[in-house]
């Protein structure tokens, strides 16, 4: 399995708060693991082909996947699905 943080992640990763960039990088060890944890409420957006999972109730993180490899698009409030 391969993860790819594109350049939008990246830059958003960077302006989240430290403690929740902690939160969001012990997540993303469990991802690295098995993206589909049930501890990550990994699931399907509607009528596209991205998924998503939850680091805190309201921050997101927002992934393609394509075979075995995840693209992860961006992570912030639930404002990412409109992106």
């Amino acid at each position: 399995m391969q993860i790819i943080y594109s350049p939008q992640f990246q830059r958003s990763f960077r302006k989240l708060p430290q403690q929740l960039q902690v939160e969001a990088w012990e997540l993303l060890e469990l991802f690295k693991i098995n993206p589909f944890n049930p501890k990550l409420r990994t699931h399907k957006l509607s009528h596209t082909q991205t998924y998503s999972f939850s680091v805190t109730y309201k921050i997101r993180i927002l992934f393609v996947r394509e075979q075995d490899i995840f693209i992860l698009l961006n992570i912030g409030d639930h404002s990412v699905y409109r992106k």
